[in-house]
Protein backbone atom coordinates (compact mmCIF):
# COMPACT_ATOMS: atom_id res chain seq x y z
CA UNK A 1 0.00 0.00 0.00
CA UNK A 2 1.40 3.32 -1.37
CA UNK A 3 0.54 6.50 1.21
CA UNK A 4 0.50 9.96 0.23
CA UNK A 5 0.25 12.63 3.22
CA UNK A 6 -1.39 16.01 2.36
CA UNK A 7 -0.96 18.72 5.17
CA UNK A 8 1.45 20.73 7.04
CA UNK A 9 3.79 19.73 10.17
CA UNK A 10 2.51 22.67 12.22
CA UNK A 11 -0.76 21.34 12.19
CA UNK A 12 -2.68 18.08 12.85
CA UNK A 13 -0.87 16.63 9.96
CA UNK A 14 1.84 16.12 12.83
CA UNK A 15 -0.26 13.26 14.26
CA UNK A 16 -0.06 11.10 11.03
CA UNK A 17 3.25 11.66 10.38
CA UNK A 18 4.01 10.40 14.08
CA UNK A 19 1.37 7.11 13.65
CA UNK A 20 3.53 6.77 10.41
CA UNK A 21 6.94 6.50 12.31
CA UNK A 22 5.17 4.06 15.29
CA UNK A 23 4.29 2.03 12.48
CA UNK A 24 7.36 1.94 10.30
CA UNK A 25 5.76 3.04 7.41
CA UNK A 26 7.25 4.75 4.37
CA UNK A 27 4.68 7.81 3.37
CA UNK A 28 5.01 10.80 1.10
CA UNK A 29 4.26 14.18 2.37
CA UNK A 30 2.70 16.52 0.45
CA UNK A 31 2.70 20.32 1.62
CA UNK A 32 -0.61 21.58 1.84
CA UNK A 33 -2.32 24.46 3.52
CA UNK A 34 -6.17 25.11 4.79
CA UNK A 35 -8.05 25.42 1.68
CA UNK A 36 -5.67 25.27 -0.99
CA UNK A 37 -5.60 23.82 -4.15
CA UNK A 38 -3.53 21.15 -3.36
CA UNK A 39 -5.42 19.67 -0.48
CA UNK A 40 -9.17 20.57 -2.67
CA UNK A 41 -7.52 18.38 -5.66
CA UNK A 42 -7.98 15.33 -3.08
CA UNK A 43 -10.51 16.34 -0.41
CA UNK A 44 -12.96 18.74 -1.45
CA UNK A 45 -13.43 19.32 2.75
CA UNK A 46 -10.32 21.59 1.93
CA UNK A 47 -8.67 20.08 5.56
CA UNK A 48 -5.30 18.90 6.66
CA UNK A 49 -4.47 16.40 7.17
CA UNK A 50 -5.94 13.78 3.76
CA UNK A 51 -4.53 10.36 3.52
CA UNK A 52 -4.36 8.85 0.46
CA UNK A 53 -4.36 5.13 0.45
CA UNK A 54 -3.65 3.57 -2.71
CA UNK A 55 -7.14 5.25 -4.52
CA UNK A 56 -8.87 6.40 -1.66
CA UNK A 57 -8.60 9.50 0.00
CA UNK A 58 -9.26 9.39 3.86
CA UNK A 59 -9.55 12.78 5.64
CA UNK A 60 -9.63 14.00 9.28
CA UNK A 61 -6.27 13.40 11.36
CA UNK A 62 -8.36 10.72 13.85
CA UNK A 63 -10.06 8.99 11.45
CA UNK A 64 -6.82 8.22 9.57
CA UNK A 65 -5.19 7.57 12.97
CA UNK A 66 -8.03 4.70 13.27
CA UNK A 67 -7.55 3.96 10.04
CA UNK A 68 -4.11 3.22 10.35
CA UNK A 69 -3.94 1.86 13.24
CA UNK A 70 -6.56 -1.05 12.22
CA UNK A 71 -4.84 -1.90 9.00
CA UNK A 72 -1.02 -2.27 10.53
CA UNK A 73 -2.44 -3.84 14.11
CA UNK A 74 -0.64 -1.69 16.15
CA UNK A 75 -1.43 1.44 18.62
CA UNK A 76 -4.76 0.55 19.13
CA UNK A 77 -6.81 -1.98 20.60
CA UNK A 78 -9.04 -4.54 18.50
CA UNK A 79 -12.27 -3.22 16.66
CA UNK A 80 -15.28 -5.01 18.69
CA UNK A 81 -13.65 -4.99 21.90
CA UNK A 82 -14.21 -3.61 25.38
CA UNK A 83 -10.87 -2.20 25.59
CA UNK A 84 -11.62 -0.48 22.03
CA UNK A 85 -14.51 0.98 23.18
CA UNK A 86 -12.49 2.46 26.07
CA UNK A 87 -10.17 3.70 24.03
CA UNK A 88 -12.00 5.36 22.20
CA UNK A 89 -14.58 7.05 24.34
CA UNK A 90 -10.65 8.19 25.37
CA UNK A 91 -10.35 9.60 22.00
CA UNK A 92 -13.56 11.67 22.17
CA UNK A 93 -12.77 12.74 25.34
CA UNK A 94 -9.95 14.51 24.71
CA UNK A 95 -11.28 15.71 21.26
CA UNK A 96 -14.39 17.33 22.76
CA UNK A 97 -13.06 18.34 26.13
CA UNK A 98 -9.53 19.65 25.22
CA UNK A 99 -9.10 20.01 21.58
CA UNK A 100 -12.09 22.42 21.61
CA UNK A 101 -10.82 24.59 23.63
CA UNK A 102 -7.60 24.73 21.47
CA UNK A 103 -9.86 25.13 18.61
CA UNK A 104 -12.36 27.39 19.34
CA UNK A 105 -9.42 29.87 21.00
CA UNK A 106 -7.39 29.72 17.52
CA UNK A 107 -10.78 30.53 15.23
CA UNK A 108 -10.80 33.82 18.17
CA UNK A 109 -7.27 34.62 17.23
CA UNK A 110 -7.16 34.29 13.19
CA UNK A 111 -9.21 31.94 11.54
CA UNK A 112 -12.34 33.40 11.96
CA UNK A 113 -13.02 36.60 10.06
CA UNK A 114 -11.92 39.56 12.27
CA UNK A 115 -15.09 41.12 12.53
CA UNK A 116 -16.22 37.46 13.95
CA UNK A 117 -13.69 36.82 16.60
CA UNK A 118 -14.50 37.71 20.44
CA UNK A 119 -11.42 37.42 22.03
CA UNK A 120 -12.74 37.45 25.91
CA UNK A 121 -13.62 33.84 24.96
CA UNK A 122 -9.87 32.97 25.07
CA UNK A 123 -9.33 33.08 28.88
CA UNK A 124 -12.20 30.83 29.03
CA UNK A 125 -10.89 28.14 26.63
CA UNK A 126 -7.44 28.27 28.94
CA UNK A 127 -8.89 27.89 32.01
CA UNK A 128 -11.38 24.76 30.66
CA UNK A 129 -8.28 23.35 28.58
CA UNK A 130 -6.39 23.41 32.26
CA UNK A 131 -9.25 21.95 34.05
CA UNK A 132 -9.92 19.34 31.67
CA UNK A 133 -6.30 18.32 31.48
CA UNK A 134 -5.55 17.95 35.25
CA UNK A 135 -9.03 15.72 36.03
CA UNK A 136 -8.00 13.25 32.83
CA UNK A 137 -4.21 13.21 34.44
CA UNK A 138 -5.74 12.60 37.91
CA UNK A 139 -7.63 9.61 36.54
CA UNK A 140 -4.45 8.16 34.74
CA UNK A 141 -3.02 4.98 35.63
CA UNK A 142 -0.19 3.85 34.46
CA UNK A 143 2.74 5.47 31.51
CA UNK A 144 0.46 5.73 29.00
CA UNK A 145 -3.92 6.92 28.88
CA UNK A 146 -4.68 3.36 28.16
CA UNK A 147 -2.22 2.08 30.65
CA UNK A 148 0.75 0.16 29.91
CA UNK A 149 -0.03 0.63 26.36
CA UNK A 150 0.65 3.70 23.88
CA UNK A 151 -2.41 4.16 21.96
CA UNK A 152 -3.86 6.43 19.18
CA UNK A 153 -5.22 9.17 22.30
CA UNK A 154 -1.19 9.42 23.61
CA UNK A 155 -1.05 11.02 19.73
CA UNK A 156 -3.40 13.11 20.02
CA UNK A 157 -2.63 14.63 23.42
CA UNK A 158 0.89 14.78 23.13
CA UNK A 159 0.02 16.90 19.56
CA UNK A 160 -2.40 19.26 21.96
CA UNK A 161 -0.18 20.20 24.44
CA UNK A 162 2.65 21.25 22.00
CA UNK A 163 -0.31 23.41 20.44
CA UNK A 164 -1.19 24.74 23.99
CA UNK A 165 2.48 25.74 24.15
CA UNK A 166 2.28 27.95 20.70
CA UNK A 167 -1.30 29.42 21.89
CA UNK A 168 0.02 30.49 24.99
CA UNK A 169 -2.03 28.10 27.28
CA UNK A 170 -1.17 26.92 31.24
CA UNK A 171 2.41 25.49 31.44
CA UNK A 172 1.91 21.65 32.30
CA UNK A 173 1.42 20.55 35.80
CA UNK A 174 3.77 18.08 37.10
CA UNK A 175 1.71 14.80 36.40
CA UNK A 176 1.24 16.35 32.95
CA UNK A 177 4.74 16.75 32.48
CA UNK A 178 5.87 13.80 33.37
CA UNK A 179 3.47 11.89 30.68
CA UNK A 180 4.50 14.64 28.08
CA UNK A 181 8.06 13.68 28.88
CA UNK A 182 7.65 9.89 28.06
CA UNK A 183 5.47 10.11 25.07
CA UNK A 184 8.14 12.33 23.65
CA UNK A 185 10.90 10.42 24.51
CA UNK A 186 9.64 7.85 21.66
CA UNK A 187 12.23 7.54 18.78
CA UNK A 188 9.07 7.79 16.35
CA UNK A 189 7.79 11.00 17.97
CA UNK A 190 11.53 12.58 17.56
CA UNK A 191 11.58 11.22 13.76
CA UNK A 192 8.33 13.09 13.16
CA UNK A 193 9.66 16.40 14.75
CA UNK A 194 12.82 15.96 12.64
CA UNK A 195 10.78 15.88 9.81
CA UNK A 196 9.10 19.12 10.37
Amino acid sequence: MSYTLYGSPKSRTFRVMWMMEELGQEYDLVPAAPQSDEIRAVSPLGKVPALKAGDEVIPDSSAILTYLADKHGALTAPAGTVARAKQDAMTFRILDDIEAQLWTAARHSFILPEGERVAEVKPTCRAEYQRNVDKLMAEVDGPFLMGETFTIPDIILTHLANWAISAKFPEPSADFAAYLKRTRARPAFKAARDKQ
